[in-house]
């Protein structure tokens, strides 16, 4: 049987997974108020940092959305939602600054971003089986149990490689914004307190992976008890 806490700490996990990205927008609106002293766009922030950086092989475009913004290491790009690419404001600076950190990471050949980079067609695999798998537990479990378990194992496999993602995914977005807050404190793009609300929309943003790479490695737990929990009965 299912213990109704793992259950319940799911439930958790999701509320303050709500919290902190509706944090996190509103930090980004706060910020995106504060004009930056330089006047420079996020466009311009961003190709500042990688020239300074010694990277000429990396674009910056403009994307659409609302915090759509990452960096692509396939095509070299750093893409920039609109409000980020043309807003001259702290949260622009701080973005597109950190979405260079990662062009810097790909540069230096940092393993984790490495490691991300390998995982990603198997995390995009195990997405798009899962969601099979989720209808087959759904008809399967109830009516034929040894299928439903051999589903149910396949499917902790799945999420193995989604929560090792996710838990590689940490140091590679806590390290570019270091990156971006030592680079935009070095060359004078931010002054004072405007450095110090750069550092808070970030820590916000690494908020969201944090509780992303928690919620996977609850799932994952989840899981293991019921297949262990059905193995018992």
């Amino acid at each position: 049987m299912f213990d109704p806490m793992l259950l319940l700490i799911g439930i958790v996990f999701m509320l303050i997974g709500f919290v902190v990205s509706s944090t996190l927008k509103s930090k980004f609106a706060k910020y995106s108020q504060e004009r930056l002293s330089s006047g420079l766009s996020g466009k311009e922030v961003a190709e500042k940092m990688l020239k300074e950086s010694g990277i000429y092989d990396v674009k910056v475009v403009s994307v659409e959305g609302q915090l759509t913004d990452h960096y692509n290491p396939l095509t070299k790009t750093v893409n920039l939602s609109n409000d980020v690419y043309h807003g001259r404001h702290v949260a622009a600076a701080a973005v597109s600054a950190h979405e260079c950190g990662h062009a810097v990471q790909h540069a230096d050949a940092y393993q984790w971003l490495a490691m991300r980079s390998k995982l990603v067609p198997a995390v995009q695999i195990s997405s798009s089986i899962m969601n099979f798998l989720s209808i087959g537990l759904l008809f399967l479990g109830g009516f034929m149990p040894s299928m439903g378990n051999t589903l149910l194992l396949i499917f902790i496999v799945l999420q193995s490689v989604i929560t090792l993602f996710s838990l590689v995914t940490l140091p590679v977005e806590v390290d570019a914004s270091k990156r971006a807050l030592v680079w935009l404190n070095s060359a004078g793009m931010t002054y004072n307190h405007e450095h110090e609300d750069a550092k808070d929309a970030l820590k916000w943003a690494a908020y969201t992976y944090f509780v992303s790479a928690l919620a996977s490695i609850t799932t994952l737990i989840f899981f293991i008890m019921k297949y262990l929990g059905n193995n018992r009965d």
